[in-house]
């Protein structure tokens, strides 16, 4: 896979990422603290697509290593996020563990990119 190639798949995968964050966040407690919780998840989980995006379309080397280190922040963040709600699911369904993992996945890409152009 060329790096066009590799830029449609992930910019797809993390838009699918996105899709699993609020519709995980939809199927949440609507009480005071689960509000702030989906928030934040929402926030950073739809931010990673989001700044990728950017990232395809920056101007320099130096930029694009920069809209990737935020997505790689705003991947941490989610991780965070995630596990908040794995752990105290309570009487509520747990989620799919899935999403944990692609979103590890995710920073482990963003981690291997941002690693590969300092290289």
């Amino acid at each position: 896979m060329n790096n066009k190639e590799f830029g449609i798949y992930l910019e797809t995968r993390t838009k699918k990422f996105a899709i699993m964050i609020i519709r995980l966040s939809s199927s949440l407690p609507n009480t005071i603290e689960y509000r702030v919780i989906k928030n934040q998840l929402v926030k950073s989980g739809t931010s990673i697509g989001a700044n990728y995006r950017e990232a395809n379309t920056s101007r320099s080397k130096a930029d694009f290593v920069n809209r990737i280190k935020i997505c790689q922040s705003e991947t941490n963040e989610t991780m965070y996020w995630l596990e908040l709600v794995i752990e105290i699911h309570n009487n509520h369904p747990e989620p799919d563990k899935n999403i944990l993992k692609e979103a590890k996945e995710l920073f482990a890409i963003f981690t291997s990119i941002i690693s590969k152009m300092r290289s």
